[in-house]
């Protein structure tokens, strides 16, 4: 049975269960698939076989043709992430063949779970998370200790030491994220870019311990279990994993996290902070998970708010009349100011 719901991408059935058969995936059995989401860049659809309940991603039909090897990316993490302690769906089958679906897929396993994006009208949060204030800190710390997690993989055993380039990582991010920004100018300036910029290019880490990084960890990116206490179902969406800092991807996830006693301004994220631990703690938890120190917070900080801004500013520029991509031009706005404010304001002062 194919989707229903009228107007969603849809499946050859017939296609996916002969190359099932192979895989020895519930051979024979009938097969029903779902459409989940998808936009430019994916498509997700439910897939039931047997006993077996799964999540196919795949590239839309006119996807450009490099997404095939970003649907090659994802596979290689999941499938190196088992056995770690990383929540993450299981790797079942990889098919680099467009011939079977129009374009190559992957299946992996079903998440049961939920998403913060699917609570919205809740500020993010599911029951009993909503009604619970106090049990909110779980998912907080939920968050971190999946990141930790992440950058504590041993990247090379697990077959991912061709996967990035960690050489002079810190050292190339400034001048590229520069280079897309000269790209998509169309303002005169952004208050704060220079400034920011500057500091960027006087400033490193105090160490560089690399790791896996997701490349956009944040709560629009994980899976929640159901229930108490909070804890990861799984991290998703790993289209820009890399060998990097996994430092970055702390900050890219904490950027808009209040200090203690700071008022949360919320003015790029979706998530109700008013009740979570303050960001001091979440960091003490991530130091100590991880083992890593981040007394140079501040550094990845202004680089996590400067590099978002510029990724914004891109879609702003091609807003068009997208009202969503039109209101990230006061997101940019707001990310620099506040890139360029804790610039010049730390008293932090490693330089290259």
């Amino acid at each position: 049975m194919n989707d229903t719901v009228t107007g969603a991408p849809s499946i050859d059935t017939a296609a996916l269960g002969a190359w099932m058969d192979v895989q020895d995936l519930a051979p024979g059995a009938p097969i029903e698939t779902s459409f989940i989401a998808g936009g430019s860049q994916n498509e997700i659809f439910e897939v039931r076989r047997g006993e077996l309940r799964l999540a196919l991603r795949k590239p839309p039909q006119n996807a450009v043709p490099g997404r095939d090897d970003g649907i090659y990316r994802e596979w290689q993490v999941i499938r190196a992430l088992t056995g770690t302690d990383v929540p993450h769906a299981r790797a079942y089958a990889h098919c680099p063949d467009p011939s079977v679906l129009g374009r190559p897929f992957y299946l992996m396993g079903f998440i049961d779970g939920w998403s913060p994006m699917a609570h919205q009208d809740s500020g993010g949060f599911a029951e009993p998370f909503y009604t619970d204030r106090d049990s909110r800190a779980e998912i907080a710390f939920a968050l971190v200790d999946g990141v930790a997690r992440l950058g504590n993989v041993d990247w090379r055993s697990v077959g991912l030491a061709e996967f990035g380039r960690p050489d002079g990582f810190h050292e190339r991010q400034v001048d590229r994220w520069l280079s897309f920004w000269e790209k998509c100018r169309g303002r005169a300036g952004v208050a704060g870019m220079d400034a920011a910029t500057q500091w960027l290019r006087t400033h490193r880490p105090i160490d560089f311990v690399p790791g896996i990084m997701h490349g956009d960890y944040q709560f629009a990116n994980v899976m929640f279990a159901h229930g108490r206490p909070g804890r990861l179902a799984a991290v998703v969406d790993w289209e820009m994993t890399t060998i990097g800092d996994p430092k970055l991807d702390l900050a890219w996830c904490l950027r808009d996290w209040p200090l203690q006693g700071q008022t949360v301004s919320n003015s790029t994220n979706y998530m109700d902070l008013t009740t979570m631990p303050p960001r001091e703690k979440l960091l003490a938890h991530y130091a100590e998970v991880s083992g890593r120190q981040v007394e140079d917070f501040d550094y990845y900080l202004v680089l996590a708010r400067w590099k978002l801004a510029v990724v914004l500013e891109q879609g702003f520029q091609n807003a068009g009349d997208n009202e969503l991509l039109q209101s990230f031009g006061r997101t940019v706005d707001t990310l620099m100011g506040s890139a360029a404010e804790l610039a010049e304001s730390t008293d932090y002062d490693v330089g290259p």
